[in-house]
């Protein structure tokens, strides 16, 4: 099992990206019921000296895959956002996408006819 790290540091990562989140939604993070949530759930599970509580790993173990899917919801949407389909494409953009250019008509337009 890979090492989690301390539980701080998954609780500081986690209100990050809730902070993320929440810029999109232009609404307070702290404000939020997962926020609420998190902060509840890590106080109560708190490993004090005199105590090793199954659940305070548990909740970590949680936490952290919680994180990491955020991170990649996160990750997915921008990659989302950047090379997203544009629809139909002309046959000059579509040879310009792949760095080539259309060869020039002689005698300009209409000389077809």
């Amino acid at each position: 099992m890979v090492a989690l790290g301390p539980p701080s540091r998954t609780l500081r990562a986690l209100l990050r990206e809730l902070r993320y989140w929440s810029a999109a939604t232009d609404r307070p993070y702290r404000d939020t019921a997962a926020y609420r949530y998190l902060v509840e759930a890590f106080r109560a599970h708190r490993v004090t000296s005199e105590k090793l509580c199954r659940a305070q790993h548990e909740l970590h173990f949680q936490a952290a895959t919680y994180l990491c899917l955020l991170r990649s919801t996160r990750n997915h949407v921008a990659l989302h956002q950047e090379f997203h389909g544009k629809g139909e494409r002309s046959v000059q953009e579509a040879a310009g996408v792949v760095g080539l250019t259309l060869p020039q008509q002689p005698g300009g337009k209409g000389w077809e006819s």
